[in-house]
């Protein structure tokens, strides 16, 4: 089963600081080599952000950044293979509590889990 995990903070705007980095790291080092890490990456400061595709009233239309700020930004991502759910919120809690760990007891974040549909996902509802 593959799942993304998606990490929204109101930290997220100002990238990790070194040693979470290094942590951070660290933590995706480990799991990429042990298989269940398939990819990870954070995202830019909104400040640099690129542009929103939007429709509204049936027309396309591009606005470009920045944006104005928000009070939670997603700040990364990752995508795991685990055999289960359970596994899959074992190693979300486990780099939420690294944030903890390294960024201090008044870190608050989020990390929403969400199973991924791949090609057998598809084939089954066009059956």
């Amino acid at each position: 089963m593959r799942f993304m995990y998606i990490v929204t903070s109101p930290q997220s705007d100002k990238g990790p600081t070194p040693a979470l980095a290094e942590a951070m790291g660290k933590l995706a080092d480990r799991e990429i080599k042990a298989g269940r890490m398939l990819d990870t990456g954070g995202l830019m400061p909104i400040a640099m952000a690129g542009a929103q595709v939007r429709i509204t009233n049936s027309k396309l239309g591009v606005i470009d950044g920045p944006f104005v700020e928000t009070k939670e930004l997603i700040g990364g991502y990752a995508i795991v293979e685990v055999p289960s759910k359970e596994e899959a919120i074992r190693i979300t809690r486990e780099f939420l509590q690294l944030h903890r760990d390294v960024l201090g007891p008044g870190y608050s974040g989020v990390s929403e889990i969400r199973e991924m549909m791949g090609v057998t996902h598809f084939a089954t509802v066009a059956a």
